[in-house]
């Protein structure tokens, strides 16, 4: 499977990850040529290249009519004398108006709809009454198309992404002086893994955060692959470690476990099974990927329940909390397992009932797809037919 790994120990912007992708590129002057033809408002790429630490790497310059202003290079301080209060229609507008394969379109207007919910949810508005500062300027806009395009390109099946190193301290923005990671920077990472550290300042810009938690179907670590192209998006500040995005393009090997997770237990023998199912209710409502429950023979021969649950390793902490909460158990079990598991998606498709959600799983060389059962269910019910006649019409 192509796999592409991000790696973001000196965290991550947009300019960053654009540098890291194209020297992954096999053609990286014709992107370049391509980027410069979309007819962005005086925006003119380039490529520079750039040290850090001994490692050599690519720098991406954006200038708007000659000049280098760039807003989403994880050094910058979000305090230019003139902001752009672009709102999110603009955005859209005006990526609408960009000649991009329609997949490249859609993904970046999906980034910017990221943004634009992490700050409406930070300020307390409705998403259309946000406007943008920093990330609605044109750089930061010639850095989203340009990453997505750079997806779109290289084509990887599956985006792993690294723990992100966030920073620590302050950043200075048009709102003022506020805490590392920005509030919008954190809202789009929550429930990716994150961590701080000794470095001073923001490593992950809103931006960065927002096109890695869109692309990536996994965090962690690096997967079992065979490395065919490796690329390093270099920032413009010396840090002790070297200030860049690594990223590692390869076909990762197809029998090998792809998937990290956690099966939490505990016995239980005083419980009725209307409390037993409360909290089953409660760990699938706080995101357990499955709980189920098993008849044991305790000690001194006493029947019982285990009851089982699967889940990230970023929530067992939490789900093991709920467990005890919600269970007489005094103790969870916790196992941190490898498993197989093939990539999932949902597809709409058109139906003779109309559009259908259809959940599709590959990997390993094998494909499966099945109809979402709530819109089975939906369908069934208002053409009064059992569920196995939708089923019927469906496979003819």
């Amino acid at each position: 499977m192509k796999t592409l790994y991000i790696e973001c120990a000196m965290g991550a912007a947009g300019d960053m990850i654009m540098a890291a992708l194209l020297e992954l590129h096999p053609d990286p002057e014709g992107f370049l040529a391509r980027m410069n033809a979309l007819g962005l408002p005086g925006v003119a790429v380039r490529r520079e290249s750039s040290s850090k630490c001994g490692i050599c790497g690519t720098h991406i310059s954006v200038t708007i009519d000659g000049n280098e202003e760039h807003c989403d290079d994880h050094d910058h301080h979000h305090d230019h004398h003139h902001h752009h209060h672009t709102g999110l229609s603009d955005i859209r507008a005006l990526i609408d108006g960009l000649p991009l394969p329609e997949t490249v379109r859609a993904n970046a207007a999906a980034v910017y709809n990221r943004i634009a919910e992490a700050e409406a949810h930070v300020h307390g508005m409705p998403v259309d009454h946000i406007h943008f500062h920093e990330v609605g300027t044109l750089d930061a806009v010639t850095d989203v198309v340009g990453v997505c395009l750079l997806m779109d390109e290289l084509a990887p099946q599956r985006v792993v992404v690294s723990p992100i190193h966030v920073g620590s301290g302050q950043v200075h923005c048009a709102h003022g002086i506020l805490p590392v990671p920005a509030p919008a920077t954190a809202w789009l990472l929550r429930d990716a893994p994150i961590y701080g550290g000794s470095v001073r300042g923001e490593l992950c810009t809103p931006t960065g955060a927002a096109l890695l938690t869109h692309f990536a179907h996994d965090f962690g670590p690096m997967p079992t692959m065979r490395v065919r192209a490796i690329g390093y998006g270099m920032g413009t500040k010396d840090f002790e470690s070297a200030n860049c995005v690594r990223a590692l393009l390869g076909e990762s090997t197809d029998n090998a476990p792809n998937d990290q997770i956690v099966r939490l237990e505990c016995n239980l023998d005083d419980m009725t099974g209307e409390a037993i199912g409360f909290a089953c209710d409660r760990l699938f409502e706080a995101g357990a990927l499955d709980v189920f429950v098993q008849p044991i023979q305790m000690k001194k021969n006493r029947p019982g329940q285990l009851l089982s649950v699967i889940c990230a390793p970023s929530d067992a902490d939490r789900l093991a909390q709920l467990m005890l909460l919600h269970t007489t158990t005094l103790g969870v079990r916790r196992q941190d397992m490898a498993r197989y598991a093939l990539d999932r998606r949902t597809e709409t498709r058109p139906t003779p009932f109309g559009g259908m959600r259809f959940k599709v799983a590959e990997g390993f060389g094998i494909r499966k797809c099945k109809p979402e059962y709530e819109d089975l269910a939906r369908i069934a019910q208002r053409e009064g037919k059992p569920l196995s006649e939708i089923l019927r019409q469906l496979n003819q």
